[in-house]
């Protein structure tokens, strides 16, 4: 008899099944593997029970047989080990053995085992009783309305649970509610490893689910393969926690499936059963909960999604007429009430509070103009010492602490706004200077079919290390860039805007920091068309002195670094962990601030260089700085309190982050507060004529608050990039234009953007991207 090929196993009744064979005789393990395999049936074979385990551990098979007496570990012990594994809990296991007394039947029977078949055996007899455990597993009565494979309950027993849980919700006014938990890869493992993965797959969730689950919670499994978790008596921040904390132990977690170790992306929605619930069946529940999924679906950054009327698809028609008139107009009205509205907050309303209270005979002027010059004062002060400090950045070790591992690079790109970019862009990586394998994902989204997308295949046929990955449905970078993590092979990660072009030994320098212990490295993004117009030189020069005097500067000053978007490597199990919520504008900075909070080790590195495009027209640099100012708008609300609740952060990070996140949102309201108070001055002393301009405090604080722009553009001229710094025109400029327009008009950005935030104004617009010629690169390792 001879063994049959895998192409002619499948073909065959039980192609794709699987067998383990457990027997210290390798003339009847031979035997039974070749009668098997006569079916179709796949066979591992293993000397005793011990070596079994092993082989468990590699893949869960549909069937075991066993024989009893073996070294090491016996029959006995083995199905003991099986029924007490949930991995392995519902496998039939089929006892092949010469113990033919009665107690040793009713033994191995009692300790689980679903067969005992007698030595010396007819090979016939025992194909046929591993066929029918494979036709018919072994159901126990505990588990009859479970899916039979993981023990969990099925689609019909779960609708029923609802409704019983809404009923018992009626009555007593308890919370409760229900979750669907699904794994973004379990498809893609369907289709790489067959249906058995995904009943793996399932099984070790259910597992992890059971574990967090409490007496009163219930579990089971639809038709799809997704997890239902019916969570009782608990109110919905609880359930929200205990989800979100599920997800993440879930994220990292290694499983097993098919024999292959393998990380997932858990999603979960989730719907509260309440009192809106009564009138709905089990049926609509689920669905609800399907559509929430759906939603974290969107964004695969393990957060929980909660549903809400919000999540059901509106109905695609547009307002007709007058009507559509009047909402495009008060859009385009929006944005300028609102400036106007700043203005008078924060000018108009503090002159006239000033006059108010004089004329009941409070004059506030004194301390309020000692309070705004010791503001100023204090912002100037912080941001020469962030140059002072910015001279002697921290520096990698020369060499790495460990030998190159693995590396891989994510670009996110939104391919109708930067088709024209992201082929050159995937070509400059596959140009990098890395002495190990070095894999290039380029996760995108695209509303249509476009050419560039068979540009990308083309070059990924000659080249694999490229990845085209097209991220369906995906709107945001998040959303790419968490799709991505499921692909990604390398041991660190780079994050990439789809117009970076790094270095070519980028790869080799981030390691050299990440192998001598931190957790992120943060670039230099450097602008490579400033050529363009005067809007991309002067985000040229500014650039360098955010990349190569403040974040390096700030980070020796508060002990801590900030990840800021773009050109910036990770340890990929921390992303894995950490993830990027689409729900922030600025997805980039929060991810980075949980890294701080959490105690990990973020560095700055000046010389770690990126060439990027910069917006090249005042309304492209409008929308983009709008988002960056909302989003960090967003992050400071959310972090401020849970950076000073953090235990791994100490006093001196704790202020710098207030003052990172505190301060520069309330700064652009403070900067305009002399004019309000020399408003009033003028007013209660009859007149600007009448005003004595020559007082030392006020002459001294104007003239150091004033060298604030001419100093960080030194800084930003002594530590910028060479191909930057040669430009000197571009300083001379820049300097002008900052000091007559530019700095007011970002801070009347991220004071617009504090109103955009708290009316609900959130909309994330892709920057445009100008084609550019590349620059040649350069680096030095």
């Amino acid at each position: 008899m001879t063994a049959l090929s895998s192409p002619q196993q499948e073909q065959l009744p039980y192609g794709g099944r699987r067998a383990l064979v457990v027997d210290d005789d390798d003339m009847v393990a031979e035997l039974v593997r070749l009668g098997l395999e006569t079916q179709g049936i796949e066979v591992v074979t293993a000397a005793d029970g011990h070596e079994a385990e092993e082989r468990l551990t590699e893949m869960v098979p549909d069937v075991v047989v066993s024989d009893i007496n073996m070294p090491r570990m016996d029959g006995f012990a083995l199905v003991s080990r099986l029924r007490a594994d949930p991995l392995t809990r519902n496998v039939p296991l089929i006892f092949l053995t010469s113990l033919d007394s009665s107690d040793d039947v009713a033994h191995g029977l009692r300790l689980g085992a679903d067969d005992y078949v007698r030595k010396p055996f007819l090979l016939d007899e025992v194909v046929a009783r591993v066929v029918a455990k494979l036709d018919r597993p072994t159901v126990s009565v505990d588990t009859m309305l479970h899916d039979v494979r993981t023990g969990l309950l099925g689609r019909a027993a779960m609708e029923n649970e609802v409704r019983r849980e809404i009923e018992r919700v009626r009555r007593t006014g308890r919370p409760a509610s229900l979750a669907l938990i699904d794994v973004d890869e379990r498809a893609l493992l369907r289709e790489r490893l067959g249906q058995r993965a995904e009943e793996e797959l399932a099984i070790q969730v259910g597992e992890a689910v059971t574990n967090a689950a409490s007496p009163l919670d219930r579990l089971g499994r639809d038709e799809a393969g997704r997890l239902l978790f019916l969570v009782s008596d608990e109110d919905e921040p609880g359930t929200r926690t205990r989800l979100r904390n599920l997800a993440e132990g879930l994220a990292g977690q290694r499983l097993v499936v098919a024999g292959e170790p393998v990380r997932v992306t858990p999603v979960v929605g989730w719907v509260s059963l309440d009192e809106g619930s009564t009138e709905l069946t089990g049926a609509e529940v689920l669905e609800r909960a399907l559509t929430a999924a759906a939603a974290a679906s969107m964004h695969l950054d393990l957060q929980p999604v909660r549903w809400s009327s919000d999540l059901v698809p509106k109905d695609p028609r547009q307002p007709g007429g007058l009507r559509r008139r009047l909402s495009a107009l008060r859009a385009t009205l929006r944005t300028p009430l609102q400036v106007l509205l700043t203005l008078l907050l924060g000018i108009v309303v503090p002159f006239f509070l000033y006059m108010g209270l004089y004329l009941l005979g409070l004059d506030v002027s004194g301390v309020m103009y000692f309070a705004v010059v010791a503001a100023l004062l204090v912002t100037a002060a912080s941001i020469w010492a962030e140059g002072f400090l910015a001279l002697k950045p921290d520096r990698p070790p020369e060499q790495p602490a460990t030998p190159y591992p693995a590396a891989s690079a994510v670009i996110a790109a939104y391919l109708p706004n930067e088709a024209a970019t992201i082929v050159e862009t995937a070509e400059a990586f596959l140009r990098q200077d890395y002495p190990a394998d070095l894999q290039v994902i380029v996760a995108y989204n695209t509303p249509r079919p476009l050419p560039v997308e068979e540009a990308l295949r083309e070059i990924a046929a000659r080249d694999p290390r490229l990845v085209p990955y097209k991220v369906e449905g995906s709107t945001s970078k998040a959303q790419n860039v968490n799709a991505a993590l499921a692909r990604v092979t390398g041991e660190f990660v780079g994050v990439f805007d789809a117009d970076h072009h790094p270095d070519v030994t980028s790869f080799r320098r981030a390691w050299r920091w990440l192998s001598s212990g931190y957790d992120v490295v943060q670039g230099h993004c450097l602008i490579r068309n400033g050529d363009a117009s005067w809007v991309a030189r002067t985000n040229a020069v500014e650039f360098e002195s955010i990349y190569a005097v403040s974040h390096p500067g700030r980070a020796r000053l508060h002990r801590f670094g900030v990840f800021g978007g773009s050109n910036g490597y990770w340890r990929t199990n921390l992303l894995r962990m950490i993830r990027m919520h689409g729900s922030m504008l600025t997805e980039d900075i929060d991810s980075s601030l949980r890294v701080v909070e959490s105690g990990g080790r973020i560095a700055n590195d000046p010389d770690l260089i990126s060439r990027e495009l910069a917006p090249t027209t005042l309304k492209a640099l409008w929308n983009q700085r709008m988002r960056w100012a909302q989003g960090w708008f967003q992050v400071s609300l959310k972090h401020m309190p849970r950076a000073w609740r953090s235990d791994a952060l100490t006093l001196r990070q704790k202020l710098g982050m207030s003052f990172l996140l505190g301060w520069r949102e309330v700064y652009p309201w403070i900067s305009l507060q002399m004019f309000p108070l020399l408003g009033f001055l003028a007013w209660r002393d009859g007149g600007v004529a009448n005003l004595d301009w020559l007082i030392p405090l006020f002459v001294l604080s104007t003239l150091f608050t004033l060298s604030v722009g001419p100093g960080q553009t030194v800084f930003a001229r002594k530590l910028g990039a060479p191909e930057i710094r040669r430009q000197r025109f571009w300083f001379l400029r820049y300097l002008v234009v900052s000091s007559l327009f530019y700095t007011e008009f970002k801070n009347i950005i991220a004071r617009v953007a504090q109103f955009k935030e708290f009316s609900g104004e959130r909309e994330w617009k892709v920057t445009p991207r100008p084609v550019a010629n590349p620059t040649p690169e350069t680096g030095d390792d």
